[in-house]
């Protein structure tokens, strides 16, 4: 409890950029093994963007193979045949002439014993689809645009630059996510990718606010690196952070597990999903991928240089992170002991040595 009370406090001191490397080295393969199975097995992309037709009939107890077998003979025969759910077949093909969609409308409702009339069917042309994705490939485009325009013009452009990495980490491993289990992109994904977008940098630019802040406080006092100052508004935002995606998560469970599972509704199950990997990931990003390409660039500024140089010479490390939680009064809080102690010893070590007292004798 302890630990809680700290991190709601904000004087937990978790050395976040020893975490970095291995962080980053996980986003790695995840965006490798993402783009591979882009490459190898595609998306599973709905009628949508793809075009075709699309039938759904209730049959109970019928499985893919007995519904292939009664689409024997049919141009449907060869399309893409799953089940809804725990009662429902659906069926996709490449069909657009009216009298083969309704050759294997007959087909099908005589397979699941009902009417002509109670088999769903959908037909999308290639040309809308091809609208479709267009449509999506440009909303993700002005996304990134005005973002980074935003960022870069409320904050500083490197910020921008770590923003946008984060995000397109988080929505290639969002994408990987939906290849390798091959659920079905359709234009309820789509939306759902970009409000993972926005989640996403929402929390980064918590964190990029805090940073700017702390650096403004400290950053004069030329005893503290760049690193440091973005470890201790990781530190500071950290509980903020998960408090967000656990409320962010709740909802979007209750969504998934309520919406699909108990009213059988596809729509919601496909949105919920999307966004719960979103949430997961681009709660991981903001604090591992964000932060750790703004310091490494920030780092770098030639008065960041000096500021490392002069504690360097001072004895006092300076690629690591010295505790600096709460150790200024501007920042607000009380020093735990191991922040004071620390911050004793940085004083110790600017400080002229005491001229000792003689003793009277």
């Amino acid at each position: 409890m302890s630990v809680l009370r700290r991190m709601y406090r904000g004087e937990q001191e978790f050395d976040f950029p020893k975490l970095w490397r291995p962080a980053l080295i996980a986003s790695l393969v995840l965006v490798l093994l993402s783009v591979g199975s882009l490459a190898v097995r595609g998306l599973n992309l709905g009628i949508e963007f793809e075009g075709g037709t699309s039938w759904e009939v209730v049959a109970p107890g019928s499985s893919v193979g007995d519904a292939r077998d009664a689409l024997r003979g049919t141009d449907a025969a060869a399309g893409k045949i799953q089940t809804v759910g725990d009662d429902s077949i659906r069926v996709r093909a490449d069909l657009d002439n009216l009298e083969d969609v309704a050759v294997v409308t007959d087909v099908l409702a005589e397979f699941a014993g009902v009417e002509a009339n109670d088999v769903s069917v959908t037909t999308v042309g290639p040309s809308w689809g091809d609208q479709i994705t267009e449509k999506a490939r440009n909303a993700l485009i002005w996304f990134f645009i005005v973002v980074a325009v935003y960022i870069a013009i409320r904050l500083e452009w490197k910020m921008a630059v770590g923003a946008l990495v984060a995000v397109a980490h988080d929505i290639l491993i969002s994408v990987g996510v939906y290849s390798i289990f091959q659920f079905e992109v359709t234009p309820a994904t789509v939306i759902a990718f970009l409000t993972i977008m926005g989640y996403s940098l929402y929390d980064t630019i918590v964190v990029y606010d805090k940073v700017r802040e702390i650096s403004g406080r400290l950053s004069g006092t030329g005893r503290y690196t760049y690193i440091e100052m973005m470890n201790l508004a990781l530190n500071q935002v950290l509980m903020r952070s998960i408090n967000t995606s656990i409320t962010s998560m709740l909802p979007v469970a209750s969504m998934l597990i309520v919406g699909s599972f108990f009213l059988g509704a596809l729509t919601l199950q496909e949105f919920a999903i999307a966004l719960l990997i979103g949430i997961l990931v681009g709660s991981y990003s903001s604090i591992f991928l964000a932060s750790s390409v703004v310091a490494f660039m920030k780092s770098k500024e030639a008065a960041n240089l000096a500021v490392l140089k002069k504690i360097e010479s001072r004895g006092l490390g300076g690629e690591g992170t010295r505790s600096v939680a709460a150790e200024d009064v501007a920042l607000g809080g009380t020093p735990s002991r191991p922040a004071r102690q620390t911050a004793d010893r940085a004083r110790a070590g600017n400080a002229p040595p005491r001229p000792r007292k003689k003793k009277k004798r």
